[in-house]
């Protein structure tokens, strides 16, 4: 078996390719990503995904990172992004320690296997709220270095074409370009060729290949194909989450004893991984790659101008003003969600009022003549107390029902916006985008959304059902019910882990709000106790019945009603307290990392 040679760099000259031995000191001042027996295990029972890796990386250098499925290739990906914590060993990116400091998001680029890009956007407009969201400066500064990496990419022909309707090859372009606009020294793909033509294939690793080899940045490609083996510097193959090679792609043939690359994973299916990795382990490295003087010479090395990673990103507000910016374009860019909440703000108010249409029926007096009879006058109380009983119950039913809408409306507004776009807003994350951002850029457009419901609401029922009382006070309870429950379905969103989990959370939430308010059937004392504070429906409806309470309507509700009223200020601070608990919610929800 032949022993392989390590590390050697591949250079370009008039389109020829040829290598020349590697030096690893020399390549110190420019970057070098060190493994050191990584080993990743979830639990002690299971077995381990990563066991024992050890491999370098200059810079400089295309490497490929490749294997059975399963093997491990993707979660050594994520380590080194880190993306996911390993158990055990050491990783070294320019001489620092990632255990000990954080790789700054301008360093790293990681290209996800799922599109990472706003369908709804075009190309320039992907690149530059991706650009905005991860590097300050003025527009024209960004725009540019848009403009240069669209031109490295292939994409300049594109600019204006929605993500959309893209060809996977070009998608693939787009989501190498969104990381190249930070410049990163190390570059992460993650089977960014699957599922392409052969063509588009051939195109995008040649794209990568010329990244590393004339701008100097380590880029490693995981990918199940072998059919360009000859364009790596180096190839790593994992076999059971264990290392079985990781030297010059030109002997990885020889060295595996088969005729092509292409016959490499029948192979490894003939032994046992721990013997691959022994067989690997047991070969002869030279002595000035040793581990022990590589991390020696760069812990002992000064990184000149390193700058803090807060230093490149732009700040909190500025992140969640483009977030608003882009929230805002995507929305009007979708003519489905644009029709859905033009529908419910109209359709929601006209049903309310068919209850009402000719508005709130008068209140007549119960006649007191002594001259009437004891006849008339029990025809008369009946009388009196059914048509009561009829408009108290009118009035807080049509309260109630425009509770309910609007809590719908909330509840429509917020339930997939966090996990809808989940994987996007991770990848961002590890980009530098800061979660309290992104909080803020939500709550500013969720807000343009609550104030158009509850206004539109107030309005127009009170102007066809003829509602007493001053707008502004009925106004406030109905704001805060829909901020409420948006709020709290927006919680609900960033801890579910799929769409249809977030939107059957979100429909139990407003599914228990008529019930447990009591407005309809009250409930036992004990039980309105313990869950009438944490009901949205029931301080908006005791608040707006409140703004009613110098009218007889007020009396007739109360009439009906054995659930007491609260106060209005009491429930407005109470539907207040549910739009903050909703915000907390959703910011450690946000900012939990959920990968898939």
């Amino acid at each position: 078996m032949v022993t392989p040679r390590l590390f050697y760099q591949k250079r370009s000259r008039a389109g020829d390719f040829f290598y020349v031995a590697f030096d690893p000191l020399s390549a110190f001042s420019w970057g070098m990503l060190v493994l050191e027996s990584i080993d990743l295990q979830l639990g002690e029972e299971t077995p381990p995904l990563l066991s024992g890796i050890s491999a370098w990386y200059p810079a400089g250098h295309f490497g490929a990172i490749i294997g059975p499925s399963g093997c491990g290739k993707s979660t050594l990906l994520k380590v080194i992004a880190g993306i996911v914590p390993h158990t055990s060993g050491s990783i070294y990116w320019q001489g620092k320690n990632l255990e000990a400091e954080d790789l700054p998001p301008h360093e790293l680029g990681y290209v996800p296997q799922f599109s990472c890009t706003q369908p709804h956007l075009t190309v320039r407009e992907n690149l530059m709220y991706g650009a905005r969201l991860r590097q300050r400066g003025p527009t024209s500064e960004i725009s540019s270095r848009v403009d240069q990496v669209t031109e490295e990419t292939g994409l300049t022909e594109l600019m204006e074409r929605r993500a959309g309707v893209l060809s996977g090859g070009q998608l693939r372009r787009l989501a190498l370009a969104m990381e190249l606009t930070t410049q990163p020294s190390l570059l992460l793909a993650d089977e960014v060729t699957s599922g392409l033509d052969p063509k588009s294939e051939e195109e995008i690793t040649e794209l990568l290949a010329s990244l590393a080899q004339e701008q100097g940045r380590l880029v490693l490609l995981v990918t199940h194909s072998l059919r360009q083996v000859q364009i790596y510097d180096s190839v790593t193959v994992l076999t059971g989450g264990q290392l079985a090679y990781s030297a010059d792609s030109r002997d990885l043939a020889e060295y595996f004893q088969v005729n092509s690359p292409e016959a490499l994973y029948p192979v490894l299916g003939t032994r046992d991984s721990k013997d691959w990795a022994s067989v690997w382990a047991a070969q002869k490295k030279p002595e000035a790659t040793s581990a022990k003087d590589r991390i020696g010479e760069l812990e002992s090395l000064a990184i000149s101008e390193q700058k803090e990673s807060t230093s490149y990103l732009p700040g909190f507000f500025s992140q969640a003003a483009t977030w608003f910016e882009r929230r805002i374009r995507i929305f009007f860019r979708d003519p489905a969600q644009v029709f859905l909440q033009l529908s419910l703000l109209l359709v929601f108010p006209i049903v309310v009022t068919l209850f009402a249409y000719r508005g709130l029926p008068e209140v007549r007096n119960m006649a007191m003549s002594s001259d009437t009879g004891v006849v008339e006058m029990l025809k008369e109380s009946l009388a009196f107390t059914i048509q009561s009983s009829r408009v108290g119950t009118l009035v807080s039913g049509l309260a109630m029902f425009q509770v309910i809408l609007l809590a719908l409306m909330g509840s429509n507004n917020s339930a997939r916006e966090v996990i809808g776009d989940r994987a996007i807003m991770e990848k961002e994350k590890l980009a530098g985008l800061r979660p309290g951002s992104a909080l803020v850029g939500m709550g500013l457009f969720l807000s343009i959304l609550v104030l158009a419901q509850s206004i539109w609401m107030t309005l127009f029922v009170r102007a066809v059902c003829q509602f007493p009382g001053d707008p502004f006070q009925q106004f406030l309870p109905f704001l805060f019910v829909t901020g409420a429950v948006t709020s709290l379905c927006l919680a609900i969103s960033s801890w579910s882990s799929s769409s249809e989990q977030a939107s059957l959370g979100s429909l139990y939430l407003v599914g228990f709000q008529l019930p447990l308010s009591g407005a309809i059937l009250a409930l036992p004392d004990f039980l309105g106790v313990v869950t009438r504070p944490f009901i949205s429906a029931y301080w908006a409806w005791s608040g707006y019945l409140q703004t009613l309470r110098d009218t007889r309507f007020y009396d007739l509700v109360k009439f009906i009603t054995e659930t007491p009223l609260a106060a209005a200020n009491l429930s407005l601070w109470i539907l207040l307290v549910h739009i903050l608990l909703g915000l907390v919610l959703a910011y450690f929800g946000i900012r939990r990392s959920q990968w898939r």
